[in-house]
């Protein structure tokens, strides 16, 4: 069943199968994933609403990053267009790519543009939903797609996504571009980005209820068959917090008046600075993973998005931040402060990087 969430039908489709699951305490399901009994793809956490203190914070957030946001992602769709030509079918990753999505398909229908927007499933190690993406170009055409994400943080799903895309284009003989859009890439690997700085994107601070009422996709055998999409939960019952719609609405108005500055554009995408990022990126890695004893690199989460996703569903051990007192990590600091996260303050945190988050070791992997 193709459906929009709690969108507007016309906003997005999103090429999932809603179904039923239980969700797994956030320890069980750390232990499970790191011992490697189950992939993270195959269990969901506890979808909790937000206490009015952290709500409190989103909107103080947002008011103070709205504007930003809006021109960024402005600028994006002005290169979008510009770069392509005929009709733009726009593939979000769900679920943190979909605002971004849904905002990019307003702008570039006020640019004149025929667009389409569909959220897909791609998953670390499993790889993109190819169900969906036969979906896609049966009815738009393999030039048509446009991958879309929020932001990039060391790079590992942009490199699930050039891979599982390039076997993609190998079987079917298919010519579908694996590169990918983002407001903020951090690590050196979009195909195109608004800016490489580690700001907080507002939507990143919460879950489902600002993203259509969608969990994170699921991928495994109880749920998704041969021929299903990638599955998901729609959580129905925190409608009366919900608001995807009204996040979305907001960020519309300043980002059509950014259509049309001329100064509104994406931050230059030279080779030698995409080629300082990707550096700077591996050498966070490498000191954040030596310094906090870490072998294995996906328990490392750089950059503000991916440290609030993990305080938010992950068994964090420990957040790393460079200034605590910076308004774009307060979110971070309550987060770690109500859940007994420890605070590493670290003035030398590689650049872009303002935060980062280091999942605990649960002793079974």
């Amino acid at each position: 069943m193709n459906f929009s969430g709690s969108y507007l039908p016309a906003d997005v489709i999103f090429l999932l199968k809603a179904v039923d699951m239980q969700p797994t305490e956030t320890e069980a399901r750390e232990r499970l994933i790191q011992s490697g009994r189950r992939h993270y793809s195959e269990m969901l956490g506890v979808e909790k609403t937000p206490d009015p203190s952290y709500m409190g914070l989103f909107w103080a957030a947002f008011q103070r990053n709205r504007d930003r946001f809006a021109r960024d992602v402005a600028a994006l769709a002005k290169e979008i267009s510009a770069r392509r030509g005929g009709v733009i079918a726009l593939a979000s990753l769900a679920r943190a790519g979909t605002p971004v999505g849904v905002l990019l398909r307003r702008a570039l229908r006020a640019l004149g543009r025929e667009v389409f927007h569909y959220s897909v499933s791609i998953i670390r190690d499993r790889g993109i939903d190819e169900v969906a993406l036969d979906h896609i170009v049966a009815a738009h055409g393999d030039r048509s797609v446009v991958f879309v994400d929020g932001w990039t943080g060391k790079g590992a799903i942009t490199a699930e996504l050039n891979r599982r895309v390039g076997d993609y284009n190998a079987a079917r003989g298919s010519d579908v571009d694996a590169s990918l859009a983002v407001v903020a890439d951090l690590a050196g690997v979009a195909g195109l980005a608004a800016t490489s700085e580690d700001y907080l994107i507002p939507s990143s601070v919460l879950n489902a209820i600002v993203s259509g009422l969608v969990s994170r996709t699921v991928l495994n055998a109880s749920h998704v068959g041969p021929g299903d999409f990638h599955a998901c939960v729609y959580h129905g019952e925190l409608a009366p917090h919900d608001i995807s719609r009204r996040f979305v609405d907001e960020v519309t108005v300043p980002m059509l008046d950014a259509l049309t500055d001329a100064t509104c554009l994406p931050a230059a995408l030279d080779p030698a600075g995409l080629a300082e990022r990707r550096a700077g990126c591996a050498l966070f890695m490498t000191s954040c993973m030596e310094r906090h004893r870490v072998t294995d690199r996906n328990r490392v989460k750089p950059g503000i998005g991916e440290a609030t996703r993990s305080l938010l569903r992950r068994v964090p051990e420990a957040l790393i931040v460079r200034d605590p007192g910076h308004h774009d990590v307060a979110h971070l600091m309550q987060l770690a402060c109500s859940r007994g996260v420890p605070v590493v303050v670290d003035p030398t945190l590689a650049p872009p990087y303002r935060a980062a988050a280091v999942i605990k070791t649960m002793g079974e992997g």
